[in-house]
């Protein structure tokens, strides 16, 4: 079995390990753009096998949380711009998660802007906005028209990621955001032809990653599921209909030749190995649920031919150098939970690196 550090090819890419710096919200791009702090702070990671962008929306109405980076403008390329050219310099590779948050979202963290979702339901919970904490507004299912636009939000923004110079897009059909929301019985009442059956539930999913592969190339792209997930009001109950939606799901991306498949779900699960059979190609797990992910059990995650590579969160958040200090047995840096969201350097760019 392969060791965490030995690289890996995925497509036109050569991993330099195998861990994966997974997507990790911060909140602290002002104005939604990439500045000084994401440069240093992507940067400093950069000796991740692959870098997963925090979720970033592909146009403003789908933005969800506060201060969260976009790529739908000229002002958001060009940081991001800075931000490739950093990563590089530092030999890393790094790929942008299109996150569309539909109805996870308020339209003061919008600009204005509608929110949009399959069906109008209200998400669970609250929005944080700068005004405070707010419920979710109902919001305005998409006519059938419309989907064809909203793909084309997707497109536009893989588009401007290659501009811009990242490896590739990510993306995010999970967590309870857009994709998973069309995917979700919870949060798809539709009777057209995007709601109903699971092979409905999923056109969505396929149409934007089919539309995304012709505009910048299957080996740029990579996809994130969390079947089961039951987050944000996007329900998965019933596991025959999730084995069905999901291996429907992948039967149809599978042939495209996608880069890779994140799975955010325990990786011992049969529904897991059965999707990463169908898939075919390079899988990324991750274990990091009720417990932080260790060095350990990201080995045995290879070990047990689990997966391909493994996603790691909340260590990476605070080690940017942690492929570095698992492979020496370094001690580590501790996350500091008051710091994930939002805020400037501290908790940010401030965690040290061996021999700081």
């Amino acid at each position: 079995m392969p060791d965490l550090f030995e690289p890996l090819t995925v497509k036109s890419w050569t991993l330099a390990n195998r861990l994966v710096m997974a997507p990790l919200t911060r909140n602290r791009a002002e104005g939604t753009v990439p500045g000084d702090l994401q440069v240093e702070y992507y940067a400093q990671r950069a000796g991740a096998g692959l870098i997963i962008t925090e979720g970033s929306q592909p146009s403003a109405r789908g933005q969800g949380y506060l201060n969260t980076p976009g790529f739908h403008s000229p002002e958001q390329l060009a940081g991001w711009r800075r931000v490739a050219d950093a990563v590089h310099a530092e030999n890393g590779l790094i790929v942008a998660q299109l996150m569309h948050a539909g109805r996870i979202s308020h339209p003061d963290n919008t600009g204005g802007q509608e929110i949009v979702a399959p069906s109008a339901i209200a998400a669970p919970n609250e929005m944080i906005t700068a005004a405070g904490p707010q419920p979710h507004p109902v919001p305005r299912a998409l006519e059938t028209a419309e989907v064809p636009e909203a793909v084309q939000e997707y497109v536009t923004a893989a588009r401007n990621a290659i501009e811009a110079g990242l490896d590739g897009v990510e993306i995010h059909a999970a967590n309870g955001y857009l994709i998973h929301q069309f995917l979700a019985p919870g949060s798809n009442q539709r009777t057209d032809e995007y709601g109903g059956s699971p092979a409905n539930r999923a056109r969505f999913a396929v149409e934007v990653t089919r539309a995304v592969v012709d505009a910048i190339g299957a080996d740029k792209v990579g996809m994130r599921i969390s079947p089961a997930h039951n987050i944000q009001g996007a329900t998965e109950e019933d596991p025959a209909d999730v084995e069905a939606t999901y291996t429907g799901l992948v039967r149809e991306v599978a042939p495209l030749g996608l880069a890779y498949l994140s799975i955010l779900a325990d990786p011992h699960l049969d529904l897991v190995q059965s999707l990463r059979q169908e898939f075919g190609g390079v899988v990324i797990v991750n274990d990091g649920f009720g417990s932080v992910t260790t060095r350990e059990s990201a080995q045995e995650i290879l070990d047990k031919d689990l997966g391909d590579a493994v996603a790691v969160g909340r260590l990476f958040l605070a080690n940017p150098d942690l492929e570095k200090r698992w492979a020496t047995g370094a001690d580590l840096n501790e996350p500091n939970p008051d710091t994930f969201y939002g805020g400037g350097a501290e908790g940010y760019t401030d965690y040290p690196k061996l021999g700081d």
